[in-house]
């Protein structure tokens, strides 16, 4: 696995909009609060040309979106590249992106939800590592939550235990200005799924939002059985973040996973909780998870601090975790191997 070099104070970090633009003014508020905090923590911040613009739900044309971020990924200056936001409509650009300038110019790239398409795509397609953590604009909070600081602390190379948060934000609340703190209102509570006292996984951690995932599957840029194999020994450790999927459409997507073989060699599996999970029948998602991957005897954790429903994570795409969940708390701990 290939890590790219951490940044460090002074270094310059690129925004790009591979998905989304930011116009809507709760969202610009963000982006410059951002902007303004990550200045306060010594980092310059250069934006691609289409961060601030939108058309046809993209922030513009695919052709675009993919020599923009090829643009920050020649510029020298620029030491790591974060997604502005999430959408709908990465996987447009990916037919238009050069992957050559990602293996001649090694950076991290981060975001989460939409952005899976390019992460995933590069971990496994070409063994760099990736980080799904908080698209750029979610740094834009007048009061930093801790688990913004854990984010600029992994991409500064301080590899943290990561430990479950107390609460989370259980009903959202439609920002006003944008740049609010999150709305705590719930208690974090991870689930093993099949009961047990304490689980513990290890092994090498892949996946992203599963809504993204699913697209991915049988295309040109899925090459996850053969990541599978190179990594069998360590065993893999899948992550999923479920924005919309309903339970009918998770039981459907699970099986096609496990039908293909994605979950060979599999040590565990971890659920991030879900943006809105709704079911036709009154299936839980629980019930969805249990009914696919029952059978495969593996632990299982459901409702972890990931994904669309913060406070989150971050996940090192590619790198060796070693996950704990016991008494409806959690850590993470990745390893450079």
């Amino acid at each position: 696995m290939i890590y790219p070099t951490f940044i460090k104070k002074g270094d310059t970090i690129g925004v790009s909009a591979p998905s989304n633009g930011v116009t809507k003014e709760a969202k610009v508020n963000q982006l410059n609060m951002a902007i303004q905090k990550l200045n306060e923590k010594g980092y310059q911040i250069l934006e691609s040309p289409h961060v601030r613009t939108n058309e046809d739900y993209v922030s513009c044309d695919a052709k675009v979106r993919a020599q923009e971020l090829e643009s920050l990924y020649k510029n020298q200056d620029v030491r790591a590249i974060i997604c502005a936001t999430g959408g709908e409509f990465l996987l447009e650009m990916l037919s238009y992106f050069d992957f050559s300038v990602v293996k001649n110019h090694i950076k991290w790239l981060q975001g989460y939800s939409d952005p899976t398409g390019l992460l995933f795509t590069i971990t496994i397609n070409y063994d760099i590592a990736t980080i799904y953590g908080h698209n750029f604009v979610g740094f834009g909070m007048d009061f930093w939550h801790e688990s913004m600081e854990n984010n600029l602390k992994i991409l500064e190379g301080n590899l943290i235990i990561q430990k479950s948060f107390s609460m989370y934000e259980g009903e959202w609340v439609e920002p006003v200005l944008g740049t609010e703190e999150y709305t705590l209102n719930t208690p974090v509570c991870w689930k093993n799924l099949n009961g047990e006292k304490k689980i513990e996984i290890k092994g090498r951690m892949i996946g992203g939002c599963i809504d993204i995932l699913t697209e991915l599957f049988g295309t040109r840029f899925d090459k996850t059985k053969e990541f599978i194999e190179k990594y069998k020994e360590d065993g893999i450790v899948w992550y999923f973040d479920n924005c919309e999927l309903s339970s009918e459409d998770l039981v459907r997507t699970l099986w096609k996973f496990k039908d293909n073989g994605w979950f060979h060699h599999c040590n565990g599996i971890i659920f991030g909780r879900s943006a809105c999970h709704e079911s036709n029948f009154g299936i839980t998602f629980g019930d969805a998870v249990r009914r696919v991957l029952g059978e495969l005897n593996i632990p299982i954790i459901i409702d972890a601090d990931f994904g669309h429903v913060p406070p989150r994570m971050t996940i090192i795409n590619g790198a060796y975790a070693t996950i704990t969940s016991k008494d409806g708390k959690g850590t993470i701990k990745f390893e450079l191997k």
